[in-house]
């Protein structure tokens, strides 16, 4: 994994009345170890990642309590993990990233949902919804709407958070239904402090057995228990979760003196009104506002009587409700004039429909609603002037500028080992044109961004194959390319792509991106890493299982040797062979490399042992200027600069210094244009008397070379 949580997990132990300290994500799995859960599971995606990390090194204290975990092939998997709350009071929560995560597992929580759980079910997501998000721009919400699934989004103060995971497992058992409980990334990242209690054995576990199986047919997700399970949902399950969250309070209100006027956020959002308000200077440092707040710790099912009770005698309100459609906005509507309140809502009318939330977009809806419904007496001018004063600075950054600033796409880590599988591509393209690319999720998407704008579509994680079975009969005769993670090949990329492929007889050509991990979301294991994550040994081949479907032309190349792969894939395309045909890219994650290789050469030149550090470099007097290297690596390290040549007008090829030595730039080059301006050196640091003699040769014989070639 990225990270080692090791010390972290110590605080998972802490006993009734001692203080833990520490982030967002530990403190919702303490959460749920002291509610009593009996099975955790997953599949790692931002901004949740990590729980499945800290899980793994948490492995002895959760056996110790008997608490099952596993790391499920998707989501689709982890929500079936729940099915053993349908029948049985067995607490289980899994966790994924919201809301591709969701789209994997609908299936299952569609079936969980209408069935009905006895033990409580929550499950984690990560709503990763903004500029900083890797995914589609939807919510979570309307999944919760659509299957009855209630939607628990906490304010993001530990305390809270800990409270709704522990209410989430008792609102599902008194309502028999799934619980969502959504956290934002500085929720997941939040730090701050909260008094445990002592972590609770579950009921039932590999430690206490179950005494035997339940049947139980109207459990069964078949007609006619199917319209029974609907009616139950409707009549009995929803009212029970209304009268829970009701009865306990779960959504806060916070009074204030300006009370003619309100602020309706979500939960995940009540940092940045809070912060928005402090700003205007109707709010401390301390969370104490001037403006009352109805913050919706549960946004599914919503409560009728609180908005009522909140916008009584209120001549406005704002709903600050992030994302589209505006369902909380709707609803306060809906609500007030049923019960003849002449409240005016206001939400996206000051308040972007689209986009993240941050605090000046926050900022400028509050100033915006007060600026038209301020009450008498408050100071207009102090709450624009916050405002105002973020206009000028952005004002003046810009004209110090003097130019906007440039955009920085994301792209591949220095050394990445899929960036030479799109040199070799582009390569390919210069000898058969363009082809059409059917692109994959993962580290390899960045290869739609410059310079190889290489991909056509992106349909899911581990579709990429699935995606060109509709275009590849469209372009004859000429092959189209899929891309596809290991990670997106064991989530459901053999069953959805490969198998699909062989049993339709496509003529398409698969690359697999075999790095070893899920790089992207922090290098968990998955089957090709050859452990699981608590490091036991797995015997699972991507060879073995693309054979054992029937695919019969499967090559591995390792990604550095760009000529090897040049070849492979022109073969790949061109071949007379019918059928699938698939390209296994082999090569470690750079990064995980680099984790396992950096500390075991510190502790080398810490002990005075020989370390080599390969580096390459570019000859200045050689280099042309072509730049066909950049344009077929677009590695970081790989720039330009001025020649210190004088006649030489164009700028020349120049390696920085961190370089990690991968190759690639000399490879490209060689491959693409045989340029012999590259070359390789080792560093060698605690040389031994071996390497300096070696050294004092070669000068020698440099020297002598160069005598000979003064002398004509």
């Amino acid at each position: 994994m990225e990270r080692s949580f090791k010390k972290e997990v110590e605080l998972l132990k802490l006993g009734d009345g001692e203080r833990f300290h520490g982030e967002g994500i530990l403190a919702v799995t303490k959460a749920m170890l002291q509610s009593g859960v009996s099975y955790v599971g997953g599949y790692q995606g931002a901004p949740v990642s990590h729980m499945m990390d800290v899980l793994a090194d948490a492995d002895d204290i959760l056996d110790d309590l008997g608490v099952h975990t596993e790391v499920c092939a998707n989501e689709a998997g982890a929500a079936a993990m729940l099915g053993a709350s349908i029948n049985y009071p067995l607490r289980g929560a899994v966790t994924w990233k919201s809301v591709v995560g969701t789209n994997v597992a609908s299936d299952a929580l569609s079936n969980l949902a209408s069935a009905g759980v006895k033990g409580g079910v929550v499950v984690v997501v990560g709503e990763d919804y903004g500029e900083g998000s890797s995914i589609i721009q939807e919510r979570t919400h309307a999944f919760a709407m659509k299957s009855q699934i209630w939607l628990l989004d906490p304010r993001p103060s530990l305390p809270k958070m800990v409270d709704m995971v522990e209410h989430g497992f008792r609102l599902s058992e008194a309502s028999h239904t799934p619980v969502m409980l959504e956290l934002r990334i500085r929720a997941c990242h939040v730090h701050g402090s909260f008094e445990t209690r002592d972590n609770r054995r579950p009921e039932h576990s590999r430690n206490n057995a179950l005494p035997g199986p339940d049947f139980d047919a109207s459990r069964i997700c078949l007609p006619p228990a199917t319209y029974a399970q609907e009616r139950h949902k409707i009549e009995t399950r929803a009212p029970a979760a209304l009268g829970y969250v009701r009865d306990n309070r779960l959504n806060e209100m916070f009074p204030g003196d300006l009370d003619d006027i309100g602020i309706i956020v979500q939960g995940g959002h009540y940092n940045a009104a809070l912060r928005a308000l402090e700003r205007v200077g109707l709010a401390d440092a301390y969370g104490e506002s001037r403006v009352p707040i109805y913050c919706l710790n549960v946004t599914y099912p919503l409560i009728r009587e609180e908005f009522q009770e909140f916008c009584a005698g209120k001549r406005a309100v704002l709903v600050i409700e992030e994302g589209q459609p505006d369902y909380i906005e709707q609803a306060t509507h809906v609500f007030l004039r049923k019960a003849d309140l002449q409240t005016t809502v206001v939400g996206k009318a000051v308040l972007p429909m689209a986009g993240e939330y941050t605090a000046d977009v926050v900022l400028q809806g509050v100033t915006d609603f007060l600026a038209e419904h301020a009450p008498p007496g408050l100071d207009g001018d102090r709450i624009a002037a916050p405002l105002a004063t973020a206009r000028a600075l952005q004002s003046r950054a810009r004209e110090a500028l003097g130019a906007p600033v440039p955009t920085r796409p994301p792209g591949f880590c220095t050394g990445c080992p899929e960036r030479p599988v799109f040199s070799a591509m582009k390569i390919v393209e210069k000898q058969t044109g363009p082809f059409h690319v059917s692109a994959d999720i993962g580290c390899h998407t960045f290869s739609t961004l410059p310079p190889f704008n290489i991909g056509n579509t992106v349909l899911g994680y581990g579709l990429g194959l699935a995606s060109s079975a509709g275009v590849a009969p469209a372009f004859g005769d000429k092959r189209v390319i899929s891309i596809m993670g290991d990670g997106g090949f064991w989530h459901n990329g053999l069953t959805s792509g490969v198998a699909n492929a062989v049993f339709n007889q496509d003529d398409s050509v698969l690359i697999i991106m075999k790095n070893g991990y899920t790089s992207a979301t922090g290098a968990q294991h998955i089957p090709s890493t050859g452990t699981n994550a608590k490091l036991e040994p797995v015997d699972m081949d991507i060879t073995k299982a693309l054979k054992g479907v029937g695919v019969t032309w499967v090559k591995s190349v390792y990604t550095y040797h760009v000529s090897t792969m040049v070849k492979t894939l022109a073969k790949a395309m061109t071949t007379s062979h019918k059928g699938l045909k698939v390209i296994i890219a082999d090569a470690e994650c750079m990064l995980a490399v680099q984790r396992k290789k950096r500390p075991l050469e510190a502790r080398m030149l810490r002990e005075g042992k020989r370390v080599v550090r390969t580096r390459y470099g570019v000859d200045e007097e050689v280099c042309t200027g072509d730049h066909a290297c950049v344009r077929l690596s677009g590695c970081p390290t790989l720039t330009i600069r001025p020649s210190a040549d004088p006649l030489k007008t164009k700028p020349v090829a120049h390696v920085e210094n961190g370089c990690v030595g991968c190759g690639l730039c000399g490879e490209v080059a060689h491959a693409a244009a045989l340029c012999p301006s590259f070359y390789r050196a080792d560093i060698v640091r605690n040389a031994t008397r071996l390497d300096r003699w070696i050294e004092r040769l070669n000068d020698r014989l440099l020297g002598w070379l160069l005598a000979r070639r003064a002398d004509g």
